[in-house]
């Protein structure tokens, strides 16, 4: 043999050695690396899980009355493992079932292609669940139908109808409260990855609805309950062969609501009164919210925001020109604990704490002047005039904000002026981080934007974060706008520069506009409401609370909610009761006087703070009233805004007054607390009675007896 055939049958032997140990090494991996893996997918081959979502839970108000409940709807159904052994694979019975709905037999045929393959439409119309789940394709079927369906059940193999519970929105005494409930919606494909790799049995499945905001979000897994799955076992040809696990639904918890139902309708009519009042004036007012909160706990009894939606609209699905209609509007976010707006003269119980912590007097005279000038920039009373010397307390009660330009303007000398640093003292700014602003409440919702307040530290952070923007527009002085307006150009471009070069020094303007809750000061209006009850309950602040307890569709109670402190005030107690005992002046002969003329404030004295934030632009100024009451035994405080809407005084000021009037039984200059929408004239401390068949039992008289939960358990 020659040497090159010696060499042809070594490489050959190398290559064969080489595809066998390759071939080996192969099998290794398959069967003992990964081999536990693949017997599990081979198992699962054979394996087939059936689920069925329970029923949610309820949420009720503070007395028991049902938010949001549930409806039977009448459901029918297709099983395709059966359609698909008739002989036509259900042509016929498809035609048929399609008449007697009154649909296309297309419409049908659509919703039985599972998601994914070709031909099928967008989810939610396509299946999105089990080969081996029954698949619903028409829903609120009339009874008759139903009926027809189920009689002739051999015109129709694979067809059934059966009752399913369907979300509603009870809407006592016309309730809307869309912004503190929420909606449902399809699971995302995020919430489905963050799971990914679980084999709970009440993991989220493709085909599960899931809160989307409000408290059906907050609160999705103790409404959702766990769902009923059924696990089958299958042959290689995809027929069932026999039943391995069966697990029961267990109901969705119910949620006890710190809302009362009643007063919510109140405070919803009364928020739509003073934007139509804001209308009346000529003004925009555009939009709007109101807080009512317990300040003895911190429990949300009432929160509206404007404009707002249906909630209904999603169940079942809201169209595509329904969604296009809800963006435009700006209807989907809530103004009470989502907006961000200047807090003008309301903020000035902050500046006051301020003063009081810094060892300012409280009780000595300050000029009032009609305004003050700082270089060329003139800053001036907006809602107040020219008083002359007065007292702190004076300043409070007319809103004079030169008073308070001059505390600020000695704070910020004091704090080294223009040569301050970034680390220089802050003393407004300190206190309205510890009255919560700033900060998120820790409200149970999702979304809540934290604010912003005007200082140090912020102009640092806006100047890093726009510095290069700032800059560059300086260099290129605005060329667009130099075409048609020179002048602002340049007035932008020296604006530019100066912010390019120093945007981040805390300069004098910044320190008195901050003391009026001007500049970049940004509150919601739960922030405000927060801010004030603390002062009504003492220097308490809470986080605020939507829910005071967990239940269980029998009635037991799984877990109740207690009040949490979220920071106390720390200034000196006699600075609290300065401001305790001035702000009782505001509403009787200061600012927010005029709405409340008539009012028997010698039995039930309001608290109260106007304030008329001036906003960028050609924009009308934000109506504000912020309130707490009784003012010597203080139980809730009541705030409203409105955007565009003119003066706290005109505009917001008689909706408070209405709200009190509820809240607290008054008619003309009579008090009777039995005539209080609460029930019993104070929030209920009891939990409702909910008994074992799901029902809850509300308030007895005019306003309703016994209320079905209908479909609350299983």
């Amino acid at each position: 043999m020659t040497d090159r055939s010696n060499l042809r049958l070594a490489i050959l032997g190398i290559l064969i050695f080489s595809l066998l140990a390759t071939l080996v090494a192969r099998l290794f991996y398959l069967q003992v690396v990964t081999g536990e893996e693949y017997r599990v997918a081979a198992a699962n081959n054979t394996v087939r899980e059936v689920v069925d979502p329970a029923v949610r839970g309820l949420i009720l108000d503070q007395a028991g009355r049902p938010l949001v409940s549930n409806r039977t709807s009448i459901v029918v159904t297709i099983d395709r493992q059966e359609l698909r052994s008739e002989a036509d694979d259900g042509e016929k019975v498809l035609s048929r079932l399609a008449k007697i709905l009154g649909v296309t037999p297309d419409s049908i045929s659509e919703r039985l292609m599972p998601c994914g393959t070709e031909g099928a439409p967008k989810p939610p119309i396509c299946w999105n669940g089990s080969t081996y789940q029954v698949v619903p394709v028409a829903t609120d079927v009339d009874a008759q139908t139903a009926l027809t369906i189920m009689e002739k059940r051999s015109e129709y193999p694979g067809v059934s109808a059966k009752l399913e519970a369907v979300r509603e929105y009870s809407a006592p005494f016309g309730v809307n409260a869309a912004h503190i409930l929420g909606y449902l919606g399809p699971v995302t494909e995020e919430q489905l990855a963050q799971q990914e790799g679980s084999d709970a049995f009440d993991r989220l499945r493709k085909t599960d609805v899931v809160g989307r905001s409000g408290l059906e979000k907050f609160y999705d897994e103790q409404l959702r309950g766990k769902p009923s799955v059924t696990t089958l076992e299958v042959d290689t040809s995809g027929q069932v062969t026999g039943t391995l696990d069966q697990l029961p639904a267990v109901a969705g918890n119910y949620l006890v609501s710190t809302i009362d139902a009643k007063l919510q309708s109140v405070v919803e009519k009364q928020l739509v009164s003073a934007v139509q009042r804001a209308q009346a004036q000529g003004y925009p007012g555009d939009s709007g919210a109101a807080v009512v909160v317990d300040v003895r706990n911190g429990h949300i009894l009432a929160m509206a925001s404007y404009p707002t939606y249906d909630p209904s609209i999603w169940v079942g699905g809201v169209t595509q020109k329904q969604y296009k209609s809800l963006i435009k509007s700006d209807s989907l976010s809530s103004n009470a604990t989502q907006g961000l707006f200047a807090p003008g003269s309301t903020y000035k119980v902050v500046s006051t704490a301020a003063a009081g912590k810094e060892g300012y007097s409280l009780y000595s005279d300050y000029s009032c002047p009609k305004n003050v000038k700082l270089g060329t920039q003139v800053f001036r009373n907006y809602e107040s005039s020219a008083y002359g010397r007065i007292s702190l307390a004076r300043a409070l009660e007319v809103s004079c904000n030169t008073v308070f330009y001059g505390i600020a303007d000695r704070m910020w000398e004091q704090a080294g002026g223009n040569d301050g640093t970034r680390d220089s003292p802050d003393p407004i700014a300190e206190a309205a981080q510890m009255f919560g602003f700033g900060s998120a409440t820790g409200i149970d919702l999702p979304g809540e934007s934290s604010g912003r307040v005007s200082s140090r530290a912020f102009k640092v952070q806006n100047w890093e974060a726009k510095r290069d923007t700032w800059c560059a527009n300086a260099v290129a002085g605005y060329p667009e706008t130099r075409k048609t307006d020179p002048k602002l150009a340049d007035y932008f471009t020296a604006l530019d520069k100066e912010n390019c070069a120093d945007g981040f020094r805390w300069r004098e303007g910044d320190a008195l506009n901050a003391a009026i809750g001007q500049g970049d000061t940004a509150v919601t209006p739960l922030q405000m409401a927060m801010a004030y009850a603390a002062i009504a309950n003492g220097g308490t602040v809470y986080e605020p609370s939507l829910v005071k307890a967990v239940m269980a569709a029998d009635g037991s109670v799984v877990e109740r909610n207690t009040p949490v402190v979220k920071s106390t005030l720390d200034v000196p107690k006699s600075t609290i009761n300065f401001l305790k005992k001035t702000l009782p002046g505001v509403t009787s002969d200061g600012s927010g006087k005029t709405p409340f003329l008539g009012f028997p404030l010698d039995q039930i004295p309001v608290a109260s703070k106007t304030g008329s934030a001036q906003v960028t632009g050609d924009k009308v100024s934000t109506s504000w009233f912020a309130s707490y009451a009784p003012a010597n035994k203080p139980r809730y405080a009541v705030v409203m805004m409105i955007t565009q809407g003119g003066t706290g005084s005109k505009t917001s000021g008689p909706s408070v007054r209405k709200i009190y009037e509820a809240l607290f039984g008054v008619n003309g200059t009579k008090v009777n607390p039995s005539n209080s929408v609460l029930v019993d004239g104070t929030p209920s401390k009891k939990l409702p009675v909910i008994r074992p068949d799901g029902t809850a039992v509300t308030p007895k008289g005019k306003e309703s007896g016994t209320v079905t939960a209908r479909g609350a358990s299983n």
